[in-house]
């Protein structure tokens, strides 16, 4: 039986799919050691959704984990509004949506239908300036839905030991850069 990807590692191996090995290096190593300020602040907004005080209501779950047997994911929501069908990724500021926000949506979204929920929309929630940011459904995006796909794809065949081409933009960004052979800082 092959093991799920976790959702959270979707937008990870877009940035670097050398990252999600380094992060595995590290295990039960106290977070605060390695991630970068920006990490930690995402990381506290997150708070009222991940200890289920974000609202009351019975109708909206969250942080509820999540999975889809079709695709072999799983992991957690942030919120689902069950009775407006409303799947919203909270991020703490949004400046560009990036491929790896939609993968992670678009993952939420399959464990959630399959689950047996309807999900009627898709948005992104940027804490910091309270904007709210659409995003067509799979099935109304059928381009994105086949990048999906193929994500998920090339991180089962990934291949650590393989030629390797770093972004040196990305490097210098990467809080595992000193722990990577191939990082360029």
């Amino acid at each position: 039986m092959e093991a799920y990807l976790p959702i959270a590692y979707l937008n990870d191996f877009i940035f670097c799919p050398r990252s999600i090995y380094f992060h595995q290096l590290y295990g039960r190593v106290e977070q605060r050691l390695y991630q970068c300020t920006d990490q930690t602040k995402g990381k506290a907004a997150h708070k009222a959704v991940d200890a289920g005080t974000y609202s009351t209501s019975k109708h909206v779950f969250q942080g509820m984990e999540v999975y889809s047997d079709t695709y072999r994911i799983g992991g957690k929501i942030d919120v689902f509004d069950s009775k407006k069908g409303e799947l919203v990724e909270r991020k703490k500021k949004i400046k560009v949506i990036y491929d790896g926000y939609i993968h992670q949506i678009y993952a939420q979204y399959h464990c959630l239908t399959e689950m047996g929920y309807t999900v009627q929309s898709l948005k992104f929630h940027s804490m910091d300036d309270n904007k709210n940011y659409p995003v067509k459904k799979p099935e109304d995006d059928p381009k994105r839905q086949l990048a999906f796909e193929q994500l998920l794809a090339d991180m089962r065949t990934f291949d650590m030991s393989a030629s390797f081409s770093a972004n040196a933009n990305k490097c210098k960004h990467c809080i595992y850069h000193n722990l990577c052979d191939a990082s360029l800082c």
